[in-house]
């Protein structure tokens, strides 16, 4: 991996990520988001990538934005923060939930503010019992951004979003996956040895099918059961003309581990 911003590695069709300013836990600045933001670009155009996972070097995921250039004590106009969003933001966001392939966070520390928010924004959450999940934006005077107020209460339900975002009150890992909020808590030291084995074994599975999965679950949450019945008979057309599905039906008469290649 290069020394930069972003780490990044291809490996048997995982793409690994790693936000590398360790020493500011990882926090935003344009520069990063320029630079994660190219490769969830990579990963949505090269037939290669078939599983990203994203996580933080150092001992945090992601504090959120780095406010070290927006001291009001410095004078000078007030910032534009829904600019920074628009630009930024935003547009990662709809990156990820839009990439037809599994996208893995492994939270391998602290997650706050946007950092907390980019990381349930990912398909499957992996966090360690070291990790801590905070929507740090009360404390500053601010709303959850980065999909926050969106994932929040469809996760958790409107009770609990509220009370995580009005009091800012830290939320570990296990009370995180107890409420429904990630997939998994592993043991600190399993953490990258479990997501890596998971975002291989899903770089090997039917990524075809995977990205319709995905793209379905995301749609059940604005759609009507009617709408959602239409939507799933149009996406199980297309799987069921894919190479992965006869090859996974060929691999099952054959009673043989499937070959799948993604098409």
């Amino acid at each position: 991996m290069p020394d930069d911003l972003v780490l990044h590695r291809l490996n048997a069709g995982v793409l690994e990520l790693v936000l590398n300013r360790p020493d500011k836990l990882n926090a935003f600045t344009p520069s990063m988001h320029v630079a994660l933001r190219a490769q969830f670009d990579r990963a949505a155009h090269d037939s290669t990538v078939r599983a990203v996972l994203l996580t933080g070097a150092g001992r945090g995921f992601c504090a959120g934005q780095d406010l070290g250039d927006r001291d009001p004590r410095s004078g000078g106009p007030k910032p534009d923060l829904g600019a920074t969003i628009g630009t930024y933001y935003n547009p990662l966001i709809r990156a990820i939930r839009a990439l037809p392939k599994p996208v893995i966070a492994a939270v391998n520390g602290v997650a706050a503010g946007a950092g907390a928010n980019i990381a349930l924004a990912c398909d499957i959450v992996l966090a360690s019992d070291k990790a801590r999940f905070i929507q740090s934006f009360a404390k500053l005077g601010l709303v959850p951004d980065a999909g926050g107020s969106w994932s929040l209460p469809r996760l958790l339900g409107e009770a609990r979003a509220k009370a995580l975002a009005l009091t800012g009150e830290p939320l570990s890992a296990v009370q995180a996956a107890e409420w429904g909020l990630i997939w998994r808590v592993v043991t600190h030291p399993d953490l990258m040895p479990e997501a890596r084995a998971l975002a291989l074994k899903l770089a090997k599975g039917p990524t075809l099918g995977f990205g319709l999965t995905k793209q379905a679950m995301q749609a059940a949450a604005t759609n009507t059961l009617d709408a959602q019945l239409d939507l799933e008979q149009e996406y199980q057309r297309r799987a069921g003309a894919s190479e992965d599905y006869a090859e996974g039906v060929t691999a099952f008469l054959e009673k043989r581990d499937a070959r799948f290649s993604g098409q």
